[in-house]
């Protein structure tokens, strides 16, 4: 997790990454964007952890969720990536994602359920935050097994290597 964009759950993983203590708030990324510091505080100064999406998705309606992350939030992504020419990595961790990031297996569309229920809102994170190029997002599998389970304890986020 040296470059790309990826949503992560799982801490385990996260600590082999960063310090807990290292992880940024939303709000102090969004205001790293004024001048991104040129170490990083993860992965040997490689990486760059932002913490507090899922409050922000979940403060807002399913409208204005989708309209900010497809906005703010994506720009955000977009001036990283630009900033470190796609050498470093943006990790949003997500604590509640396992339960609340799913994929409609008609469309192989990944989305976030708005809210805590199984019947809750959907905002659609490939047309957000991939914009639409969910073909190149990956599983994060972690595992000592030689075929882990795709949808079991093993999968701890999802990666996609550069997005526009």
């Amino acid at each position: 997790m040296r470059r790309g964009f990826s949503l992560l759950w799982e801490p385990r993983v996260l600590t082999e990454v960063i310090a807990p203590t290292a992880v940024v708030t939303i709000r102090e990324f969004f205001a790293m964007r004024k001048a991104w510091p040129d170490d990083l505080p993860g992965a040997g100064g490689d990486a760059l952890v932002v913490a507090g999406l899922d409050g922000c998705l979940d403060s807002l309606s399913e409208k204005d969720a989708a309209a900010w992350a497809e906005s703010d939030l994506k720009s955000a992504v977009l001036s990283f990536q630009e900033h470190y020419e796609g050498q470093a990595a943006l990790i949003l961790w997500l604590a509640s994602g396992r339960m609340r990031i799913g994929m409609d297996l008609a469309d192989e569309e990944y989305f976030w359920r708005i809210g805590a229920g199984k019947d809750s809102a959907r905002l659609p994170l490939g047309r957000c935050l991939w914009g639409g190029a969910e073909a190149d997002v990956a599983r994060i599998l972690v595992s000592e097994e030689r075929d882990p389970d795709f949808d079991g304890d093993a999968y701890v986020g999802l990666y996609h290597p550069r997005i526009s």
